[in-house]
């Protein structure tokens, strides 16, 4: 029996070593030291090239069936001994796995595939190369000089990668000591979703060799199964991330054509995306398009720019592209083209920006509160989305819980302040109706004080938009002590808070800059509602069917929310009602009295209007007093099984005078007999409706502010992140 030592050909450091193969009866005459040879290899038995580096008449390990060499790979030239030894040294004294030392060291012919590319090199000095491009500006040759242009921007031809985890001074310290130069470029700061913020993780990502290199921002929804599949054909992966796969695919699927491949690529991916291409061998254009996300693209004399928004863009032109979904753009320094997702070209019309930079910066509205606002719906789609099944059902990649794990939770408690205790009140409606566990809700800068019945048995969640609220993280801390499991539920990444728990689950809520959170609010909400369907759909205390339900109820939220916002002129009619008030009142019964606090928070923080939120029914225990004529109340009437009290309790404030204005569904005329006026929203089930109520309550408290001359961006005596106690 003839055996072979094989390298096989993937570089990774746990296959850093050699495998013993069998070698068949008809290719142990042929078989010798450097060929490169067919393999079956892992479970799935995938083909695999392998280099020989051993040929022994003895197994290493006796008693064990190997597996036979396939065959023997005639289009490659075999290796010197000699030069396998070298590999083996460069291997022990550069730190290389021996794959990498082998095709460092190996003559190669290979036969030329269709997709591989021809480089185009500079053989003359750059003095000369310089002086024929000033000679070429004087001529037609367009495409010669944005050649030449190329090579002398690049001389290797290839695309260089640098990127920093973190903030961009981290990029810039690092071009100090290694600049790049090039004539086309693309770059982007990415709110982390799948991997922790490192370099390895940041943008861009490129395929194994960097032919292909893009941008992402979005989430590729089938990127493992996808993965997976590029695993199997050899594709090495250097990060965590959903977005290096669209390189790989590019690599994978390309046919020799730019354009022909990106579409391949678009064809296969699912997901929400801004996608932004660059490929070696076509060194004077980028390919982008987009779904779901933004794009924009810049129109300058005789330069161009892609970028997600207009405020990136607006210190370079004031003309510009707005892609709609599917379109794909091909971009060069001087032209533009647009086409369909069928490839056909498109005629687009040139949007003229006439704000001004600061107004750019908050994306054509006056303050960011209001673009935060608007920015709810894509918000909440993308939050959404991260967590769902294509069956309907939900998921927690960082969770792995069985029906065992939950049972041996006896109650959960919710800490958080502000706004994101709001959330936690919604939380345990959630949690206490689809889990059937005991939930508590502690403001957190008291439950340290309480001391609290905190046991190894108890789930500890904590909500906090900056993950750095100093008083949440200090009940964590305390949870975590008395031995509680612990959750998160943050919109940053690598937060304290985050570090902290156990397990972090983020809203994808994107920078939030206003310090009255809104977009922040209303992703927590959707994230909590999607963990309680998830607990119960473990626990099997909710049916499947319910969980379908409302998981589709989320994905038409974003519309709703949509429709909502169109309210905000009626908001702002509301407002010039409210700007001379000097107490208003918001009621609200079971979710709605949770809904209710934040309408009235968010009252306080930007107009600096009194406003105290109380459940309903405990108006007749001493709240009526306060109640006279003209005083403002808004009502919240959406829980069905509470409707009818709410409408007495509506009529009691209206009998002493009161203004009452009510928020309600579309198809609920009843409502509007018992109130002054009334703002309507789509009707939803009424697990969804905390979601949608709240925003006409966040424009009204926007409204109210701005009509009283209040900066509503940095409201007084507040920060966005209290990390002080």
């Amino acid at each position: 029996m003839t055996y072979a030592d094989i390298i096989v050909d993937i570089s990774h450091e746990k296959l850093d070593k050699s495998f013993q193969y069998l070698v068949p009866e008809k290719l142990k005459d042929e078989i010798q030291v450097g060929m490169v040879v067919s393999i079956p290899f892992g479970r799935g038995n995938h083909v695999r090239k392998g280099y020989v580096v051993g040929i022994s008449g003895e197994p290493k390990v006796k008693g064990i069936q190997l597996k036979s060499v396939a065959g023997i790979e005639n289009d490659q030239e075999t290796t010197e001994s000699r030069l396998i030894a070298l590999a083996g040294w460069m291997k022990e004294n550069y730190g290389s796995t021996m794959i990498q030392a082998l095709k460092t060291v190996l003559p190669i012919q290979k036969k030329i595939k269709a997709q591989e590319k021809r480089w185009i090199t500079l053989l003359i000095s750059r003095e000369d190369g310089e002086k024929l491009l000033e000679e070429l500006g004087m001529t037609r040759f367009k495409a010669r000089i944005r050649l030449l242009e190329a090579l002398l921007q690049n001389e290797n031809g290839k695309i260089e990668i640098e990127k920093k985890a973190g903030r961009l001074v981290n990029l810039e310290k690092a071009l100090e000591s290694h600049p790049l130069r090039g004539n086309i470029g693309i770059g982007h700061t990415r709110w982390a979703t799948h991997g922790k913020p490192s370099d390895v993780n940041a943008h861009p990502h490129g395929d194994e060799n960097n032919h292909f290199v893009i941008v992402h921002n979005g989430i590729i929804e089938n990127y493992m199964d996808l993965k997976k599949d590029l695993l199997k054909k050899g594709h090495v992966f250097k990060s965590e991330t959903d977005s290096e796969v669209v390189a790989h695919l590019a690599e994978e699927l390309d046919d020799g054509d730019f354009f022909s491949t990106v579409r391949k690529v678009l064809a296969v991916i699912d997901g929400s995306y801004s996608l932004v291409f660059m490929h070696d061998a076509d060194p004077d254009t980028i390919i982008c398009t987009k779904k779901d996300n933004p794009l924009i693209i810049g129109l300058g004399e005789d330069e161009n720019f892609i970028a997600s928004d207009i405020p990136a863009v607006i210190n370079y032109t004031r003309r510009i592209y707005i892609l709609n979904d599917g379109e794909i753009a091909v971009v060069k320094k001087d032209s533009v083209s647009v086409f369909s997702a069928d490839g056909l070209p498109i005629s687009k019309k040139v949007q003229e920006v006439t704000w001004s930079a600061e107004a750019a910066e908050k994306g054509g509205f006056d303050h960011f509160m209001l673009k935060e606002i608007y920015e709810q719906p894509k918000a909440v789609r993308d939050t959404v989305k991260i967590h769902l099944k294509k069956d309907g059902t939900v998921f927690f990649d960082k969770l792995n819980w069985t029906k065992n794990s939950l049972e041996n939770i006896d109650n959960i408690l919710i800490t958080a302040c502000g706004t994101a205790y709001h959330a936690g009140l919604v939380a345990k409606h959630y949690i206490e109706r689809f889990a059937k566990i005991p939930v508590s809700v502690e403001i957190a800068s008291e439950y340290r004080y309480s001391r609290p019945l905190t046991t190894g048995r108890t789930l500890c969640i904590v909500i906090s938009q900056s993950g750095e609220t100093i008083d949440t993280l200090a009940a964590l801390k305390e949870a975590k002590r008395l031995g509680a499991q612990s959750i998160a539920v943050t919109n940053s990444i690598g937060s304290s808070i985050a570090r902290e728990t156990d397990v972090a689950i983020y809203t994808l809520a994107g920078p939030e800059i206003a310090v009255a959170s809104t977009k922040a609010y209303t992703t927590q909400l959707v994230s909590l509602l999607m963990l309680a369907l998830y607990m119960g759909q473990v626990k099997e205390s909710i049916s499947l069917e319910l969980v379908k339900k409302l998981t589709a109820a989320l994905l038409e939220l974003p519309k709703q929310i949509e429709e909502v916002l169109t309210e905000k002129e009626h908001m702002s009619e509301v407002a010039d009602r409210l700007i001379k008030a000097e107490d208003i009142f918001y009621l609200g019964r079971s979710i709605d009295y949770a809904i209710a606090m934040e309408g009235a928070l968010k009252l306080k923080e930007v107009s600096y209007i009194h406003a105290e939120a109380y459940a309903a029914g405990e108006l007749k225990h001493g709240t009526l007093a306060l109640i006279s004529a003209g005083t403002p109340v808004i009502a919240v009437a959406t829980q069905n099984n509470v409707r009818a009290k709410m409408y007495s309790n509506i009529q009691e404030v209206r009998a002493r005078g009161a203004d009452v204005l009510g928020i309600g569904y579309d198809d609920d005329h009843e409502l509007e007999k018992y109130t002054t006026g009334i703002v309507r929203i789509p009707k939803v089930d009424e697990f969804i409706a905390p979601i949608l109520s709240v925003i006409p309550m966040q424009l009204l408290a926007y409204y109210t502010g701005i009509k009283r001359g209040n900066d509503v961006d940095k409201p007084r005596n507040l920060a966005k992140s209290v990390t002080v106690e």
